[in-house]
């Protein structure tokens, strides 16, 4: 009998979102494995706040300042912000679940933002992701390896048979946005204005944003949550979703199990299951001449469209489920609990360590701050951490 883990996962908030999606999937899924799993956040726990999905309010939750001294065998970060506060619970080894190089998500003037979330990966953080592009990612630029587990589908939800709002008219284009309007990268405001341009027939939005109406929008479906979003998908053509900056996105995928195709920008990620002509139509990055002709394409040729579909499907029937999906994680989870010597001081050094150098640096340091302390030797950065602690347990005294 495999031995139970007991696993505190950080989340970076209890709101709707993709990568939480991810993670209430696998929480869940460990939980029937018989594994223990907390989920942590920093600040006030709103039980309110876990309808939106369905392994939510089944899962132990505590604010961070709550955990004291329980102690686990795992602790999982799960957002770039996690990764410095992750040390605080206290566990046998420190895990960082990395859904996306998370520096791309701000400005290149975000010169301190984008330092501290790269400098994740020099954390001494075992690494397990979600995307191949990701791993290598890793491995080419940190030379570290990632565990990889793709994630995974609920077919039991996302399925062409089933519910819908409205029928798919032949001839007629429904197309459905997805995303938060107030997050830049993800590009969904633009996005609606060029299915606009393209003389889509109709046009749908399903939004994380609390909202009732949207200009150049038909029809508003806003902070739905999880399990009652595949009647939208079914009652569309196709999903355009032309973020800048993705891990691995699922609501394309969700949309090809629900009978649909994309279009999409040839976004990171988009690789993992998506084939430009066969089953999704993808454009260069920022090509918003290329989305439209797309989108004039899927509405004028039919039988484009119901072969995108076809093909769309095919892509779904081979798609690994959550269970699956948790299999390699929970393989993944077990031997990163089976190493030894533990992380833990490792990653609480060097998460103090990086914190002081970054809030100190200026904004040219903290632009070569990563490669330089990949590069710090062994005994080096050991020096330096003692120096740095040994000075702030001096100022410490101090205060006495």
């Amino acid at each position: 009998m495999r031995p139970s883990l007991n696993i505190a996962i950080l989340a970076n908030s209890q709101s709707i979102s993709g990568g939480n999606n991810v993670l209430l999937e696998h929480a869940g899924n460990l939980v029937d494995r018989g594994h223990s799993v907390t989920m942590v956040v920093e600040g006030e726990v709103d039980r309110g706040k876990l309808s939106w999905h369905r392994r939510a309010p089944g899962l132990e939750w505590l604010s961070l300042d709550a955990v004291g001294e329980r102690r686990f065998d795992l602790a999982i970060a799960s957002f770039w912000r996690t990764c410095y506060q992750v040390a605080r619970i206290p566990a046998e080894r420190y895990v960082y679940f990395n859904q996306s190089v998370e520096s791309r998500f701000y400005p290149e003037a975000e010169v301190l933002t984008r330092s501290y979330a790269d400098l994740t990966y020099c954390l001494g953080l075992d690494l397990v992701t979600e995307a191949s592009w990701i791993r290598e990612h890793i491995r080419e630029r940190y030379r570290q390896e990632a565990y990889l587990v793709p994630n995974g589908v609920s077919k039991d939800l996302f399925r062409p048979e089933g519910p819908r709002h409205a029928e798919r008219v032949p001839g007629r284009l429904r197309l459905l946005v997805e995303g938060p309007l107030d997050v830049g990268f993800k590009n969904v405001k633009r996005s609606i204005e060029l299915c606009r341009r393209a003389g889509a027939d109709e046009l749908w939005l399903l939004t994380s944003t609390a909202t009732s109406s949207v200009q150049g929008v038909d029809r508003v479906f806003s902070r739905v949550p999880i399990a009652e979003t595949p009647p939208i998908y079914r009652s569309c053509d196709a999903i355009v979703k032309l973020s800048y900056v993705e891990g691995m996105f699922g609501p394309p995928l969700e949309m090809f199990h629900c009978g649909g195709t994309a279009v999409v920008y040839d976004v990171t990620g988009h690789e993992e299951y998506i084939r430009h002509g066969e089953n999704a139509l993808v454009a260069a990055m920022g090509d918003e001449a290329e989305v439209l002709r797309h989108i004039e394409r899927l509405r004028g040729d039919p039988e484009l469209l119901a072969a995108l579909k076809a093909r769309a499907a095919e892509t779904a029937r081979e798609w690994i489920d959550w269970p699956a999906s948790t299999d390699l994680l929970e393989r993944a989870l077990e031997e990163i609990a089976a190493k030894r010597p533990s992380n833990a001081a490792t990653v609480k050094v060097r998460s103090e360590l990086v914190a002081a150098l970054a809030s100190s640096a200026s904004g040219d340091i903290n632009a070569r701050l990563e490669e330089a302390i990949l590069r710090l030797p062994v005994k080096r950065f050991t020096a330096l951490a003692k120096k740095y602690l040994t000075g702030k347990l001096r100022k410490r005294m101090k205060r006495y």
